[in-house]
């Protein structure tokens, strides 16, 4: 299957993160909550996360050229690791510190009800945006749990978007709880205490998103399943047997597949070529995205050795 770039859900992100950052820094500058400062910041950062997600999927659709033969396709892996390191610097690190600088020095808050106003509207900006990636990742990840699907997706615009929202969702909750638990008991510590708890969620999903999109920038092959489908095609005409196949995706929806195998019988050039030609036409019918494809035809050594004896 094909990888889709979630272009719908990326944008709906960065419309709404756009929206909700700007309601963050009043909410802030009015009540003068670190929990507000914290999401708005977080906020700027997603949004700068969703524009450099756009910026990947276009230049990587650039044609190839001499200096990069396979093209500009991991790029888009490239962009998403840097997403990921804004995610950890701008939002995690930035709320650790603004919290623990608050713990130390309590500040009151000002109308700490506006602050609650501004959190609700945003918990419902951020559903709809987690709800649109959540819809575009359904038609690719099948029966995969969405662990599985973050983890085996070659995509990497979705895992990522779907995390963001995740964790921003999760992050306004907890804004919610330290502004609402300040206001009933009047001890600000809590509105502190819930910018720390944003900076640890933060920064948690971010080590997650550094960890998956560094995998696939330096290179995944194919997952389980598709190998074996692929398998299974390359065997299925004149193929005898794979002798040694090696797979890796230049790209989210670009696979480069190379393999060693061994052919029925003793045949001419124009047999060997026609075998190969159509063992490439089987596997791309079944794995569209198999489009870099080299087949080498070797000799079975190991059934020579058996029928030697």
């Amino acid at each position: 299957m094909a990888a889709g770039g979630g272009t719908k859900a990326i944008v709906a992100a960065l419309l709404a993160n756009a929206g909700i950052a700007v309601s963050k820094f009043v909410g802030f500058f009015i009540t003068g909550s670190s929990s507000m400062l914290a999401e708005a910041v977080h906020s700027v950062a997603d949004t700068s996360n969703q524009g450099l997600l756009l910026v990947g999927q276009k230049t990587a659709r650039r044609e190839a050229t001499k200096e990069h033969p396979f093209g500009y396709g991991r790029d888009r892996y490239f962009y998403s690791f840097v997403v990921a390191l804004l995610l950890f610097t701008l939002g995690s690190v930035f709320a650790l510190y603004e919290g623990i600088h608050k713990l130390e020095a309590p500040e009151a808050l000002n109308s700490p009800m506006v602050a609650v106003v501004i959190l609700v509207v945003a918990i419902v900006l951020e559903t709809f945006s987690f709800r649109t990636a959540i819809v575009e990742s359904r038609a690719i990840k099948g029966e995969a749990t969405w662990w599985e699907f973050i983890r085996r997706a070659k995509t990497p615009e979705l895992p990522v978007v779907l995390l963001e929202d995740a964790g921003a969702l999760f992050g306004l909750f907890l804004a919610l709880g330290g502004v609402g638990l300040t206001y009933v008991t009047g001890n600000p510590v809590w509105d502190a205490i819930g910018t720390i708890c944003i900076g640890v969620l933060l920064g948690v999903i971010a080590v997650i998103l550094i960890g998956e999109t560094k995998s696939l920038l330096i290179g995944e092959g194919a997952n389980p399943d598709v190998l074996k489908v692929i398998m299974e095609e390359l065997q299925a005409g004149k193929v005898d047997r794979v002798l040694h196949i090696r797979t890796q995706y230049v790209g989210p929806d670009e696979l480069l597949i190379a393999a060693k195998i061994s052919l029925i019988g003793t045949r001419s050039i124009d047999d060997v070529a026609d075998a190969i030609n159509d063992a490439e036409h089987r596997v791309r019918a079944k794995v569209p995205e198999a489009r870099l494809i080299y087949l080498e035809p070797d000799i079975d050594r190991s059934a020579a050795a058996q029928n030697g004896k």
